[in-house]
């Protein structure tokens, strides 16, 4: 299978997964990998039986969905926008829960294996929003359920964590070996469910969601402004939505106004 072959047969096949070839376009090769290995699998030639296999067996669309999942991740992933959360968001979110007697509520979608709930975790136990008084609950949502079992086990390599400031590493992290464990006080704060976000999201109400590099990345327009408008609802008034750093709301979103001098956050609004 060719890098042109697989290229053609995903720009035919992501829309009928409601989802989109410009998002895929630089992890194709992850992608198509996964299909490589389906195919020897099945026992198949090439992606032409593939096609066909598909047009027969509706039930291999959720297989090949699957495979079209990305789960890149990492401690503090765009650093500026996390030091933007634990220095301004998380301290100012939490005071307002503390002063409503409530704890700061966080939905991580598309958590993956546990990087991004864990970090927000950290950020708010070693900096001023832990001083606030009010307690953390951190939903954390995946598809995969292998990767949630490995967020619940906390344990990374390096590389998972060359983002993560060292101070907080040193205090968040115990070596084990060549990999780091996170510490348990770490973990109590969050809780993992299975859950595709496209069939199912949490009620909320939730006073921070991360949607970071998933909905506005990989699934096609129509599919984006259908569950930001159900997103609306599960973000108090004057909540902040985290995406991606280099992601954009669809221009028809209502609810939500860009954050000043912080690219990927906006604030929950009335309409």
């Amino acid at each position: 299978m060719t890098d042109a072959e697989c290229v053609a047969f995903l720009q035919w096949a992501l829309p009928q997964l409601d989802l989109r070839w410009s998002g895929f376009r630089k992890v194709r090769h992850q992608v198509c990998k996964r299909i490589g290995r389906r195919l020897r699998a099945l026992g198949l030639p090439d992606l032409a039986a593939y096609r066909a296999r598909l047009t027969e067996d509706r039930a291999e669309w959720a297989a090949l969905d699957s495979f079209c999942r990305i789960p890149i991740s990492r401690f503090w992933r765009d650093r500026g926008v996390f030091d933007h959360l634990a220095g301004v968001i998380l301290p100012e979110l939490a005071a307002a829960a503390a002063r409503k007697g409530r704890p700061l509520r966080v939905w991580s979608a598309g958590c993956a294996s546990g990087e991004e709930p864990y970090s927000l975790a950290i950020a708010f136990a070693l900096g001023p929003a832990g001083k606030s008084g009010a307690s953390l609950a951190i939903l954390a949502t995946d598809s995969e359920e292998i990767l949630l079992d490995r967020a619940r086990r906390g344990i990374y390599g390096p590389g998972s964590l060359k983002d993560l400031p060292e101070p907080m590493r040193a205090a968040a992290f115990e070596a084990e070996g060549a990999l780091y464990r996170l510490r348990p006080g770490f973990r109590t704060a969050v809780t993992f469910r299975r859950e595709d976000i496209r069939v199912r999201m949490p009620q909320g109400p939730f006073d921070l969601v991360a949607w970071r590099n998933l909905v506005f990345t990989y699934f096609a327009p129509p599919l984006q402004r259908r569950m930001a408008g159900r997103l609306a609802s599960r973000v108090r008034q004057g909540g902040v939505l985290v995406v991606g750093a280099h992601e954009k709301l669809p221009r028809d979103c209502v609810g939500f106004a860009p954050e000043p001098g912080a690219p990927g956050l906006y604030r929950r609004r009335d309409a």
